[in-house]
């Protein structure tokens, strides 16, 4: 068997120290010391997500998550939750598009025992026909729960419309249907094909020792999983094809007392250059208190409470856009007060002193983003797990100073130029109000 390979990604003077091993497995574990914190962030990354489920498997993956705490061959699910809770630390997991989360929060000196509940659910999760049952029903009530929240559920809504067709476009929690659908060999298949040491990524940020995290995590995969050697997972990346996209309106009739729209279009790609410019472009269209969204729709106008754009990227398809929330009879003049705003910056670009202003929120985004255990854990992950770099926080801070007017203003021209997709819910009669 080959030897473990370490190396540093970041030397004290640059923000770290962050230091990365390779095991001959292929697992990979990342830790960042922060020797004046007395917490560890301690997250288990594996590099599986929703859009890599075909149709028939809509939903495995959360639900897989959620199955990995209801017990081991070890301890059950209540032995699983107290472990933590006796020493005052901090359990959780989540479920994205291209990846899953395990990740726990605890005192320095409880690190062993973090790494060994959450390794231990990891690797020897049992999977039983009456927890897939059971937790069936909940997923059916966090389903139901995430459809009344009707500010949150209008963005899944508009991820279905604007890549139709795609599982990037299909809801992290699946249907329904597609739940009722899912048995438990099924599930314990999609554990078995994905869960392995190749597609994970052990980051820890805190008090920590690296060359005691690998032992630690090494003592907690390998009493269970005996593999043989391997390299890590490759990146995932575009290749020649990014996901298709699709324009057009949409209205979802709900008896609700708040209008929710989302006027959106594709976006960069994650590792695109130009995405400290789109974060800068952002911030300046709907980001904060001054931007040109939040002074036009409600300060100017009084049209909505809530009114801000976003961005997301995956590798191989992004999507830029606003979401808006008021009452039903101002929606049809909130959107053309938003599509207007969007023109203008497409048409004109926007001033200095936006840009100034765009930049200064986005460093301090940046910076004051990264003051606990938990973000730190979370960058390092996600630089090696989804990025394949991890710049400096002065690097950051320096490429997001470099953008330009010029920069922004085609970035614009060249977003808001896209084919728009607009997705309303509300109580309308009349679909006809909303065109683009």
């Amino acid at each position: 068997m080959t030897r473990a390979k370490t190396s540093t990604l970041l030397s004290p003077e640059e923000g770290g120290p962050v230091t990365r091993t390779v095991l001959p497995s292929g697992l990979r574990v990342l830790s960042q010391s922060v020797p004046g914190f007395r917490s560890v962030s301690f997250g288990v990354w594996v590099g599986v997500g929703s859009r890599d489920e075909p149709d028939s498997l809509a939903g495995a993956t959360h639900f897989l998550e959620h199955l990995l705490f209801k017990g081991t061959t070890r301890r059950d699910a209540l032995e699983i939750s107290a472990s933590l809770d006796a020493v005052g630390g901090e359990m959780n997991a989540f479920t994205g598009k291209e990846y899953t989360c395990y990740y726990a929060r605890v005192l320095d000196t409880d690190l062993p025992l973090a790494v060994d509940v959450i390794c231990d659910m990891i690797t020897s999760a049992t999977l039983t026909t009456a927890d897939v049952e059971s937790e069936r029903g909940v997923i059916d009530e966090e389903i139901a729960m995430h459809a009344d929240e009707t500010s949150d559920h209008i963005h899944d809504l508009f991820a279905e419309q604007l890549w139709a067709g795609s599982s990037l476009g299909r809801s992290i929690t699946g249907s329904p249907e597609s739940v009722a659908g899912l048995s438990r060999a099924q599930v314990a298949g999609w554990y078995r094909r994905r869960y392995k040491p190749s597609n994970i990524v052990v980051s820890v940020a805190g008090n920590v020792d690296h060359a005691s995290v690998v032992r630690l995590v090494r003592k907690a995969f390998e009493r269970h999983w005996v593999t043989e050697d391997a390299e890590p997972a490759p990146l995932r990346t575009a290749g020649n094809r990014q996901v298709a996209t699709y324009g057009g309106v949409q209205v979802h009739h709900r008896d609700v007392e708040q209008a929710h729209l989302v006027l959106g279009l594709p976006g960069l790609v994650r590792t695109d250059e130009r995405r400290y410019v789109a974060g800068v472009l952002h911030g300046i269209v709907g980001g904060g208190m001054s931007s040109r969204l939040f002074q036009e729709v409600r300060e100017k106008r009084g049209l909505a409470y809530s009114v801000f754009s976003f961005g997301s990227a995956y590798a191989d398809a992004g999507m830029v856009g606003v979401y808006a929330g008021c009452l039903p009879k101002k929606a049809p003049e909130v959107l053309d007060v938003i599509r207007a705003e969007l023109e203008t910056v497409a048409t004109k670009g926007v001033t200095p002193d936006e840009l100034l202003r765009g930049k200064g929120q986005m460093r301090g985004s940046v910076v004051m983003g990264l003051e606990d255990t938990g973000a730190k854990m979370t960058r390092i992950a996600k630089a090696e797990l989804v990025y394949g770099e991890l710049p400096t926080v002065d690097e950051i801070l320096r490429r997001i100073d470099e953008v330009t007017l010029d920069d922004v203003t085609a970035l614009a021209a060249e977003l808001y130029a896209g084919k728009p997709a607009l997705t309303v819910m509300g109580p309308f009669d009349n679909d006809s109000a909303f065109t683009l």
